[in-house]
């Protein structure tokens, strides 16, 4: 697949390193997680697994819309994402990166519903993580960033994004499931200054694989960007085999 390759290493150490700031800045992502999780069709699940679970967006969706489940793992490359998750004696935290086949070996069980929000972007190889993702279970539900998010900031710095495109993540799923359903949501986050704007950038993860630019490549950025407000574009997944 042509298509622009994450940095996903990078990725992981932005996120840790923000962590403890990440819930202050991920307004676009419980807005997602919430969106997901209200396109579930059932109130009740026996095993769910969350893939790229961060500090527990996707859980704290599932407990207040009393959607129940027996048991839920919570799946992170971040340990300090996991130490965040909310503790409950039905789920378990543990270490899972979706770029590392001995990831997903260590995943002995199935599971009635596969989760993911906001974390597939930035999987070195999607196709490959979506043929595996099939395997822990017949039926996913995501929401996986696009290239057009941040769409003119990449145009303004002449830069190209380091994410898949909606036809190439709408690709990967149809290649692996039977049956798949897709919604585009865009969003858009407005910022009282050009240095409030780029702080989010800095600090929300949302650009953890973001090509990184020189001091007064930013500070030309921060001049020419036009807008007051940042652009996301998400792709929603309903995929079942």
């Amino acid at each position: 697949m042509n298509t622009a390759s994450p940095n996903n290493q990078y990725a992981i150490k932005e996120f840790s390193r923000f962590s403890k700031d990440y819930n202050s800045y991920n307004q676009i992502q419980a807005q997602v997680a919430k969106q997901l999780i209200d396109k579930l069709p059932h109130d009740h699940y026996a095993a769910i697994a969350d893939i790229g679970c961060g500090t527990g967006a996707l859980y704290n969706c599932l407990i207040n819309s009393e959607i129940s489940f027996e048991r839920l793992i919570a799946l992170d490359a971040s340990e300090q994402m996991l130490l965040l998750h909310p503790s409950d004696k039905r789920a378990i935290t543990q270490y899972f990166d979706f770029n590392e086949p001995s990831s997903f070996a260590s995943i002995k069980d199935k599971f009635d519903l596969v989760l993911s929000s906001s974390a597939l972007q930035w999987s070195k190889d999607l196709d490959w993580t979506i043929s595996q993702l099939v395997h822990m279970g017949d039926n996913f539900y995501g929401a996986i960033f696009t290239s057009n998010t941040f769409k003119t900031l990449h145009e303004t710095a002449s830069v190209k994004s380091p994410i898949y495109s909606a036809n190439d993540i709408k690709k990967a799923f149809d290649k692996s499931y039977k049956d798949t359903q897709y919604d585009i949501y865009r969003y858009k986050l407005y910022f009282d200054s050009p240095k409030d704007l780029f702080n989010y950038i800095k600090k929300s993860g949302v650009s953890g694989g973001e090509q990184k630019l020189s001091y007064k490549q930013t500070k030309i950025l921060m001049r020419e960007y036009p807008l007051d407000y940042l652009e996301f574009e998400v792709v929603f997944i309903e995929a079942s085999n």
